[in-house]
């Protein structure tokens, strides 16, 4: 007789096992589903449930109420690209060349071969899926064929299915991509993608911005669709085209269709939102639901993204069997290229909450992020206070599947489940690097309290050099302490010659010796 799955739940996490950051209890009857659900620009002050008080997020604060919140989560930089190949990867994206944003045309920027979250845990029998935002490249070394068959993509790399924005959406084309092709796509009408003007008569956000319905700030002039310009140029592919109004409702779709169809089976499902991320345009129904403007509409819709998937856990009984995980890809942003008010409306809102810095910063804003965790029954209820970062995601899900890591693959990801799961003897990880765009730019080191930054991005070559950088000057070394100094305002690397010493050989053998775990 096969017993359902709630009562096979209470079976669960049978025996013991030890790591480097504690004691986890891993199922040996089942395996829990996870769900993880990934905001996009998304900043530390922007929730309710992290002190927001000009915006509302009821179904993300009914995730943080039922499990842990942590005050000390952070992504590992602090744009799309980077952060998404280490998520997935394990590995610091610097270590790779290759994982800025990545422009329209790019290449797979995961490789097939490489170990991944998902394909570790296809291995301990789940099905695997990533619905939403992409920005990791599509096909071979050409780049993607957008009329023919896109691989690689996410099913070289351990995902089952796939329902993509194959970009970022200021970044042409606006299409899906269902597994390995441009959804609706008809041949007749070919679609191109390019970084050049494809004709002299070509319209875009320079020739044609009086027919704008949002205006760009900066950069954002290129090919216009649905009334917006976008970065790079495309043509054709007109009846597989979506609206921007749409994007938080076809994922919420085809997200529940896949766990309906799924739900007898251990599964993961990586849920990619858009929402926050610039063009802003939230559905109509969410317009005008915030004093933020389309910003604040955005989180809203956020909300509601979150309330629809947690609600359809609840309707297939799955909720007591499933880790729900929360999380941003990098910190806030206002005025990102278009004109929607982000500036003019955020009044005494905090994005970043009481950090400094955001989206492109080494500062604690652009990379500590909201992170919650709740699998109902099993996390109790609380806030924590350890450092644990989306990178470890790889290592910490292995550990629960009883995967156990390849020696050469997630060598920056660390297993911080008993940290995940709100185990009172569990500790986060003991340091970690942070890191903006940039190759060879500019990075971060927390241990304990203590944070140093390391700016190299106009070839500072020692500590008594100053650089230019945002039209700031700073040194090349800074320290902090954020015991302290949250805000990171006050730099005390004179006071403290042997703390910074310490911190600086630390984070040079983190970034040139290849691993660290």
């Amino acid at each position: 007789m096969t017993l359902p799955r709630f009562i096979l739940s209470l079976f669960a996490f049978l025996f013991l096992f030890t790591s480097n950051v504690g004691t986890q209890v891993v199922s040996a009857a089942e395996k829990p589903n996870i769900v993880v659900i990934m905001a996009d620009d998304l900043g530390y002050g922007d929730l309710s449930c992290y002190g927001a008080t000009h915006v509302s997020t009821p179904h993300i604060d009914r995730l943080a109420a039922d499990g842990q919140r942590f005050t000390s989560g952070y992504c590992s930089a602090s744009t799309c690209t980077p952060t998404r190949y280490s998520f997935l990867t394990g590995n610091y994206a610097f270590r790779r060349k290759g994982t800025g944003i990545a422009p329209p045309n790019s290449p797979a920027v995961i490789q097939p071969g490489t170990e991944t979250i998902a394909s570790l845990l296809q291995k301990a029998g789940y099905q695997t899926a990533v619905i939403g935002k992409w920005h990791l490249g599509l096909g071979g070394s050409d780049g993607p064929d957008w009329n023919g068959e896109l691989n690689p993509g996410p099913q070289e790399i351990g995902f089952n299915y796939n329902f993509l924005l194959p970009t970022t959406n200021d970044r042409v084309p606006q299409v899906y991509v269902e597994n390995h092709r441009v959804l609706n796509l008809d041949l007749k009408d070919p679609l191109w993608v390019g970084n050049k003007k494809p004709s002299p008569d070509h319209p875009t956000g320079l020739t044609h911005r009086d027919t704008l319905k949002m205006d760009w700030s900066h950069g954002h002039n290129s090919t216009i669709h649905n009334g917006i310009s976008r970065i790079g140029f495309y043509t054709g592919g007109h009846a597989a085209r979506f609206r921007d109004e749409d994007l938080a409702d076809e994922w919420v779709k085809q997200s529940v269709k896949w766990i309906e169809a799924n739900k007898d089976n251990p599964f993961f499902l990586f849920f990619s939102s858009h929402d926050l991320h610039v063009p802003r345009i939230p559905h109509e129904r969410f317009q005008g639901k915030s004093p933020l403007g389309f910003r604040g509409d955005s989180i809203v819709q956020l909300d509601w993204c979150v309330g629809e998937l947690t609600k359809t856990l609840d309707r297939l009984g799955l909720t007591e069997n499933t880790l729900v995980v929360f999380c941003s890809d990098n910190g806030p942003v206002l005025d990102d290229g278009y004109k929607d008010g982000a500036i003019e409306k955020n009044g005494q809102h905090k994005p970043a909450g009481p950090y400094s810095g955001g989206k492109y910063s080494v500062l604690e804003g652009g990379t500590r992020t909201p992170l919650i965790t709740r699998w109902k029954g099993r996390i109790p209820s609380g806030v924590s206070e350890d450092v644990v970062c989306t990178i470890d995601f790889a290592a910490s899900f292995a550990a629960m599947a009883g995967i156990q890591l390849p020696a050469e693959a997630c060598v920056d990801s660390f297993n911080v489940l008993g940290s995940l799961l709100g185990e009172k003897n569990a500790r986060g990880r003991d340091h970690l690097v942070q890191q903006d765009n940039g190759q060879g730019g500019n990075f971060g080191l927390r241990v304990d309290n203590w944070k140093l930054q390391r700016h190299d991005s106009r070839q500072a070559r020692n500590v008594k050099v100053s650089v230019e950088l945002a039209n700031t000057k700073v040194s090349r070394y800074r320290l902090f302490d954020l015991s302290t100094d949250p805000g990171e305002h006050q730099n005390v690397i004179d006071a403290h010659p042997e703390v910074a010493e310490r911190l600086i050989a630390q984070l040079t053998k983190l970034i040139e010796g290849g691993r660290s775990r």
